[in-house]
C-alpha cells in the first residue's frame, strides 16, 4: 500500500489575523481527496515568530486534523519553537 506524499504549504513573512482563514482554506483545499496523512508547513521564512503566527499554526493543525492529517513544521526557527514551548503547543505541532 502506497502512502500518499505529504501536502506542503509554505508560510512566509508576517502573518496577520486576516491571513489565517485563507491559510486554512488553502490547506483544506489541498488536502481534499488526497488521502495524505501529513501536511508539512515550511516555516523557515515565517517572521516574526509571534502569537499570530502561533494562532495560524494551531488553526492549521485543526484544519489538518479534520482531514485525518497531522502537521509537521519544516525548519522552524528557534524563536518559533521557544514560543510554542512557552504557550504549551510544542506537543501539539510536531516540529519534525
Amino acid at each position: 500500500m502506497n502512502t500518499p506524499d505529504p501536502v506542503v504549504v509554505r508560510i512566509q513573512g508576517p502573518v496577520s489575523r486576516d491571513d489565517v482563514p485563507r491559510l486554512c482554506q488553502e490547506l483544506s483545499a489541498r488536502l481534499a481527496g488526497t488521502g495524505a496523512t501529513e501536511a508539512v508547513c515550511e516555516v523557515e521564512a515565517l517572521a516574526p515568530a509571534d502569537l499570530t503566527a502561533v494562532e495560524a499554526l494551531a488553526r492549521l493543525r485543526l484544519t489538518a486534523g479534520r482531514h485525518g492529517c497531522r502537521i509537521r513544521l519544516h525548519e522552524p526557527t528557534p524563536e518559533l519553537l521557544a514560543l510554542l514551548d512557552l504557550i504549551g503547543l510544542r506537543d501539539l505541532i510536531d516540529p519534525g
